[in-house]
């Protein structure tokens, strides 16, 4: 039977997928995004120090100017827990934060935003280059030497241009 011909019961058959391929589809979907969502989750945890960190820093990518009670919302964090990382990010730079201006008398709580991913893999990239850069130069320093000698290591990320190459 063609799709144009009438079914059994009279009504003409859609070339539209029928309702529970539409939902497994759907499903697979939200299946892919949560699997997605929760490896960039795992990476940001490496880089961040803790899983609860990561949160913070993706719900304040997807929405900046969140103020902590918004983020321990959104996120399902303790908002003292919230409060806490999020000091912690700002003193680190992960994370900027500014007063948020209301109408009228009252509190006015700071407004959180996370920094451009890029930014902090070039942090990253900086901590692992110093610390591979102190194992290299241990000998130096454990034979009572105070002066490190060149910097042996360099990483350098594709598309970022190091101060050496601008030059």
């Amino acid at each position: 039977m063609s799709s144009d011909e009438p079914t059994p019961s009279g009504e003409e058959e859609s070339t539209a997928p029928s309702q529970s391929t539409r939902e497994r589809l759907e499903a697979e979907a939200d299946r892919a995004v949560s699997e997605f969502d929760e490896s960039v989750v795992d990476l940001l945890a490496w880089l961040l120090d803790t899983e609860t960190r990561a949160r913070i820093f993706v719900y304040l990518r997807q929405n900046p100017g969140s103020t902590s009670e918004e983020v321990a919302d959104g996120t399902g964090l303790y908002p003292s827990t919230v409060r806490e990382a999020l000091a912690e990010l700002h003193e680190e730079g992960t994370v900027t934060r500014q007063k948020r201006q209301n109408e009228g008398a009252g509190n006015n709580p700071y407004e959180y935003e996370a920094i451009a991913p890029s930014e902090l893999v070039r942090g990253a990239v900086r901590e692992v280059q110093d610390q591979l850069n102190t194992v290299f130069n241990l000998d130096e320093r454990l034979r009572g030497g105070e002066k490190e000698s060149a910097e042996p290591v360099r990483i350098t990320v594709e598309g970022e241009a190091t101060d050496d190459e601008s030059e």
